[in-house]
């Protein structure tokens, strides 16, 4: 099956990695990141146990480890000198097949961590300690560090995307310096659930996936309003991944746009937005009413994007949620 955007063209490669633990895989209801490592493999998560899983570019297994989260979430990398580490949003509580997967803790054990290529805790991040933050609930769903490889000072950026719909700013020693809404850009954030760092341009800008609102807010390494992109074309954008001039954002509504440098629409890939007004989306019904796998899946098109990254070959992989996940690449025709 081959898919398209704008002059860009791709073979969709399904079914595509090896995971550990394979007679778990169909009952986790996978909540995942995705990333390319220095060493050129796809580091991502499992659908159902705490475990990071690290997949050569044709998806084979390399290892995987254990890392104490509850539920997996957003995933960037960070380069600290010659080596890298695993940023992960744990948002607190993941859904449980035994439970009819309802959420389970309660209440959230919510925090970010860093860890090592190994699985070595190296650090670990939690709600801001400030009164005005207070009451409700902390239940992050991305994480990115402003690292020297991109000219940074090793900020951090935390997005509460599932809790307050706040942006909060640590320094690289996790010390709390700010917070921001939205109030000062285009609007008060709605699930801002995914944050990236642009440098596209030559000047880096903190992107927020206001997901909910239907629109991308950009921001300056400081947290100041900048623009907004993507209002017009954007339907639930969810992550973001680099890749070229470009920028693909997977929105969970069933698609991955492609954005140009100079935030115009390139197209979509996969495009199946009807989906998502299926009952019981992104899985289906049984016949009592609780969620099961769907059984809509399609090649070609997506259910509900919400991991992505990309290969040094303009490859493009995709992590969905849903019952056991799906996990997808797309090979860029030359």
């Amino acid at each position: 099956m081959r898919v398209s955007a704008g002059e860009l063209e791709f073979d969709w490669i399904g079914d595509w990695a090896q995971l550990p633990s394979s007679e778990m895989v169909a009952r986790g209801w996978s909540h995942h990141g995705m990333a390319f490592s220095n060493e050129g493999q796809i580091v991502t998560f499992h659908p159902t146990e705490s475990l990071v899983v690290i997949l050569t570019t044709e998806g084979e297994l390399v290892r995987s480890f254990e890392i104490p989260v509850i539920e997996a979430h957003g995933m960037t990398l960070s380069t600290l000198g010659l080596n890298q580490s695993i940023w992960i949003a744990d948002n607190g509580r993941k859904r449980h097949p035994g439970h009819e997967y309802e959420y389970l803790p309660d209440p959230l054990q919510s925090k970010v961590v860093r860890v090592s290529m190994d699985g070595l805790v190296e650090m670990e991040l939690f709600e801001p300690s400030v009164p005005a933050l207070q009451g409700g609930i902390f239940s992050p769903t991305s994480v990115i560090a402003f690292d020297e490889n991109l000219r940074g000072n090793g900020d951090i950026w935390v997005a509460d995307g599932y809790g307050k719909s706040l942006v909060h700013r640590y320094n690289s020693n996790g010390d709390y310096l700010r917070s921001i809404d939205g109030t000062r850009g285009s609007g008060r954030f709605d699930c801002p659930h995914s944050l990236w760092i642009d440098t596209r341009s030559g000047t880096p800008e903190l992107l927020v996936a206001d997901r909910a609102n239907g629109r991308v807010q950009a921001f300056d390494m400081e947290g100041d309003y900048i623009r907004t992109i993507g209002s017009d074309y954007f339907d639930r954008p969810t992550v973001f991944a680099s890749y070229g001039d470009n920028l693909l954002v997977g929105e969970l509504n069933a698609r991955i746009t492609v954005v140009g440098p100079n935030d115009e629409l390139i197209g979509y890939i996969g495009d199946n937005t009807p989906v998502s007004e299926e009952a019981a989306w992104p899985n289906e019904p049984d016949s009592s009413g609780i969620p099961k796998r769907t059984s809509r899946l399609k090649e070609g098109l997506f259910n509900s994007p919400h991991g992505i990254t990309s290969d040094s070959d303009g490859n493009i992989y995709v992590t969905e949620w849903l019952i056991g996940g799906r996990y997808t690449k797309l090979a860029l025709v030359e």
